[in-house]
């Protein structure tokens, strides 16, 4: 094996093919698997607007090839193109051969145009005429009339047109873009549908068939959809920006029409017609994709919020609490006596929530300190943030503007609690504040207490119900200097030291790792026994893949639980033998971090905000916290064991780079996340 380094995006390239299998699950209920379909989709413009278009910049400058693996951006730019080819081509495949006629048994249909009977025909004729036509611009090409700019991901039709214009000139193109005020998914009346039936039809289907009247007295003799995927990468200069607001807001504004990276067309519109295209978006054969179906699958979510086909969808559940809080004292009470550790999505975000609401409303309370990285719409969390403001208590809220594609909102709530306020400090551009802290000062006794949430994945209240993470409250006073101290350093930008009970991006944490890797080596090498055990997001940093390499080779058992991008090699002979890694996968999004490292018995649990890569060790305010209590340890031990055993769900990294989905037997099914989810019923 000549490189030890697995390529990011090729590894990212893989998760999402994880994704897609789960689309292709038969096991899976239909409009989950639909939903599937759609996250795959999705992390695919993602992939294009932010990866693809890093490497297509440092194509065209030159650059020296960047990562470990050191693969040249050409190579690496056709491998991708490769492996994005065949992705798109089985989503498709998917949803046409697979997705569609399912769906139809299911009494869910989308409705193709040769399908449409009369009545159906006569009310999309008059929806077009209603409802479309007024908000549409069609458009001919001559030196007045420019090609217009095409918006991100917008849904766009080239028109083959014939005939003379109204002022006797000849036209041969023209072009129709659908504004985003148009829904891309139309529902037919139930009239105009069988009992129990939901009938469907693409916006694009609908444009398709009746776009000659758009352009009365020309001939129309072919009409076909495409959509472009633009760089939306944002570039601030800390040292260039006076006001990091207004910089980002005039980023977000350009990055709507950044450069062209991807293009994607209906199949079966013409060559001349493709090279048009290609030419306008200075784009190339390989940036071209050929779809069978709508451009954007995306949209298709939409579908999956029918609330009359529970069959095709996963059985619900009812969140729990942990026996601490099923009580009616208040939650100070409660933390004040013993610390508490929440697994979500199975037991409820609402603590975290009313934890917050409560010192909002309490007098006692002089201040409160929170980090925001993405929290989505309607936030309960800043509404409690502006209340506690507005009672005049002391609030600091640490908003990361640059959370990617969640820029626009943050820019929003960072106002809003101005407004009420609060005192807002932004990330600091280069770093961004990826840390997850809450922290309440309150006066009792005369004294004044330091209540703290700490957690691993964001304070937004919707994904709770659909990514793993672990929170935790306490009262413990060192913990709460150390989490004053990192809101110090947020804040003044001067460096957290002499901290006990947390490590720290970008100061100490690295050192921290690369200490306890170092640590283990040592006690193997003195003959006791060694372990390491990680669940995080993603691995690509080179010194703690060389130093995990380094522990294998020495004898240190070490298990990995990646769930998207893993770079290390496993299993490679003289390299990585004692590293196993495997990704996990299935109805809920694993989100939360854990290291565990054995210390000769001396067991050390740390959970946190920080994945082991580059940007989370030098390019971000990443906190992390160690777990203490016997039993909260127990419990994660529990819970690690688990996902090592997980059969179901489960993919097992290769030392080529490829996963292997595990197949369990009738009679050894092992699903953590349905473990997790039978424990929670037989709680409540």
């Amino acid at each position: 094996m000549d490189d030890p380094y697995i390529n990011r995006e090729l590894s990212l390239l893989e998760f999402n093919k994880r994704v897609l299998a789960q689309a292709q699950d038969p096991e899976i209920p239909l409009l989950e698997r639909l939903r599937f379909l759609c996250i795959s989709c999705t992390n695919l413009d993602e992939f294009f607007e932010i990866r693809v278009a890093a490497l297509k910049q440092r194509m065209e400058i030159g650059a020296p090839a960047q990562g470990p693996e050191k693969i040249p951006a050409p190579l690496l730019f056709d491998a991708i193109c490769d492996e994005v080819a065949g992705l798109i081509q089985q989503q498709y495949e998917l949803l046409n051969r697979v997705m569609f006629p399912e769906l139809a048994g299911a009494g869910v249909r989308f409705i193709q145009s040769e399908d449409w009977n009369d009545e159906q025909q006569t009310w999309l004729s008059e929806y077009f005429d209603e409802q479309v036509v007024p908000v549409l611009t069609p458009l001919t090409f001559d030196p007045s009339r420019p090609f217009p700019r095409i918006l991100n991901k917008s849904l766009n039709f080239i028109v083959r047109l014939h005939g003379k214009d109204a002022f006797g000139r000849r036209r041969h193109r023209g072009m129709v873009q659908a504004p985003r005020s148009l829904p891309r998914i139309i529902q037919l009346p139930n009239e105009l549908s069988k009992p129990g039936e939901h009938n469907f039809v693409f916006l694009s289907s609908i444009i398709r068939v009746h776009v000659e009247r758009l352009f009365p007295g020309l001939d129309v003799d072919g009409c076909y959809q495409f959509r472009i995927t633009r760089n939306s990468n944002l570039y601030v200069d800390d040292e260039e920006v006076s006001d990091l607001v207004r910089a980002l807001e005039g980023q977000l504004e350009a990055s709507r029409y950044g450069a062209a990276v991807r293009i994607e067309i209906g199949a079966g519109c013409p060559e001349d017609l493709q090279e048009f295209l290609l030419d306008h978006f200075s784009l190339g054969e390989r940036d071209m994709y050929l779809v069978e179906g709508p451009v954007n699958l995306n949209r298709l979510v939409t579908v999956c919020n029918i609330s009359d086909r529970p069959a095709l969808f996963y059985e619900p559940f009812t969140q729990g609490l942990p026996d601490e809080l099923r009580t009616d004292e208040d939650i100070f009470s409660i933390l004040a006596k013993k610390n508490v550790l929440l697994h979500h999505p199975y037991q409820s975000f609402a603590p975290v929530i009313e934890f917050l609401a409560s010192a909002a409303a309490d007098p006692n309370v002089l201040a409160i300190k929170q980090t925001l990285y993405r929290t989505g719409a309607d936030s309960p969390i800043v509404d409690h943030l502006v209340t506690a403001a507005r009672a005049g208590k002391e609030i600091t809220v640490v908003v990361e503007l640059m959370a990617r594609f969640d820029e626009a909102a943050n820019i929003a709530l960072s106002n809003r609690l101005q407004e009420a306020g609060a005192h807002v400090v932004y990330g600091l551009v280069g770093f961004k504040t990826h840390a997850k802290m809450l922290l309440v000062v309150r006066r009792e006794a005369g004294r004044l207490i330091r209540y703290v949430h700490l957690g691993t994945g964001n304070y937004h209240h919707a994904t709770t119900s659909v990514y793993t993470d672990y929170g935790y409250l306490s009262s413990s006073q060192r913990l709460g200097e150390d989490v004053h101290k990192l809101f110090l350093q947020l804040t003044s930008l001067t460096e957290a030291s002499d901290m006990t009970r947390m490590l720290a991006s970008p100061f100490s944490l690295f050192d921290a790792l690369l200490d306890k890797i170092n640590r283990e080596i040592r006690h193997v090498e003195a003959g006791k026994d060694a372990r390491i055990v990680a669940k995080i997001n993603s691995l690509n940093e080179p010194q703690l893949i060389d130093a995990l390499y380094a522990a294998s080779q020495a004898g240190v058992k070490i298990d990995l639980i990646v769930r998207g991008i893993c770079s290390l090699r496993p299993g490679v002979k003289g390299l990585s033998e004692n590293i196993h890694v495997r990704s996990i996968v299935g109805r809920f999004l694993e989100h939360s971090r854990v290291y565990y490292f054995l210390n000769d018995g001396s067991e050390e649990f740390y959970c946190g905000s920080a994945d082991w890569m580059d940007r989370n060790m030098f390019r971000r305010n990443e906190s992390v916290f160690e777990i203490r209590q016997k039993a909260m340890k127990e419990q994660i031990q529990h819970d690690l064991e688990l996902f090592l055993a997980d059969n179901c769900d489960a993919w097992v990294l290769n030392g080529d780079g490829s996963y292997a989905r595990l197949s369990p037997g009738k009679s050894d099914r092992i699903s953590a996340q349905e473990t997790f989810l039978e424990l929670l019923a037989a709680e409540n």
